[in-house]
């Protein structure tokens, strides 16, 4: 009889449009590859969900809050059901900025200069000098980024989602976006993300033909390796299982070769058609449906 794969997706979080699409692809591979699976889009009774279901593993392609910062790993784990991705201690601690930077530094990976701030401080001064970048301390997918600029007004625009909310401010780093995905501890290729305007938000992120994608990044040959080192090894220091993309900016505005900086680890990276990690497998020769059958092998549930 072939395993039965339940692909939760859909959840409550602010990126469940984009679970939603990755969710229906994976269910679309898994049909493909002859899986017996079960889509259910996620609600807060999603332990009942799974009961009904009753699957031997669960994909999970939930994106943001309650999906990738150790909620549902745990529901997972005291259902004693395999799970795809990272673990809860991972999970959590990838989704925690301030505390995956700190972990990242101690071992050596570069990280961009940042504080943690009230909404409230945000509004009354300048945190770190112009221009600077303000982002959610436990969201994905660049929901809620802002960069400020030395031009912006004061006090400074910000998302009101913010309001009664810490926020990390963070150094902004020019030059250019880089991301590389980890599999089973092995970094693949470095892509380079050149959006056609603006910076790499959301919106860049999950609309077609408005950011260019460069893979290989166009990098000097030490730079490549370095960025490929980091990012395996922050998937390790944070005992990361499955895929991850490790997001990196690279400075070389002013010399050469530049400054390369990491930015986070996304324990959950997504499995869209304009997604990263699906295009970096298939430089290596994997295509889609052999990339989720991989990861619903190598599911597993922590004793």
């Amino acid at each position: 009889m072939s395993k039965h794969v339940a692909v939760v997706m859909g959840g409550w979080s602010a990126e469940r449009d984009v679970s939603l699409v990755t969710g229906h692809a994976v269910a679309d591979a898994l049909g493909r590859l002859n899986y017996r699976v079960t889509e259910i889009d996620a609600d807060r009774n999603l332990t009942q969900q799974l009961r009904g279901a009753e699957p031997d593993v669960a994909f999970n392609a939930l994106h943001g809050r309650w999906g990738e910062d150790g909620c549902v790993q745990g529901i997972f784990e005291v259902m004693n059901i395999p799970y795809t991705h990272s673990g809860v201690m991972a999970s959590a601690v990838a989704m925690d900025k301030p505390m995956a930077k700190k972990l990242f530094e101690r071992v050596g990976i570069p990280c961009a200069d940042h504080k943690i701030v009230t909404h409230a401080e945000l509004m009354q001064e300048d945190p770190l000098p112009r221009p600077y970048v303000v982002k959610p301390i436990n969201e994905g997918s660049s929901v809620g980024v802002q960069i400020i600029q030395a031009g912006d007004n004061q006090p400074v625009p910000v998302d009101p989602s913010f309001a009664g909310h810490d926020v990390m401010v963070e150094q902004y780093v020019p030059g250019r976006e880089l991301a590389c995905a980890v599999m089973g501890g092995k970094a693949l290729g470095i892509i380079e993300l050149r959006p056609q305007r603006g910076f790499y938000d959301y919106e860049a992120k999950y609309s077609d033909g408005i950011t260019d994608h460069l893979l290989p990044a166009p990098l000097p040959d030490d730079v490549y390796v370095k960025a490929q080192e980091y990012a395996a090894l922050a998937h390790t220091e944070l005992q990361c299982r499955g895929i991850t993309r490790v997001d990196f900016r690279y400075d070389d505005t002013n010399h050469d070769p530049g400054d390369l900086f990491m930015l986070e680890i996304n324990t959950q990276p997504g499995m869209t058609p304009l997604s990263l990690v699906p295009e970096m497998a298939a430089y290596e020769g994997m295509d889609f449906d052999q990339l989720v059958n991989w990861m619903v092998e190598d599911a597993s549930c922590p004793r």
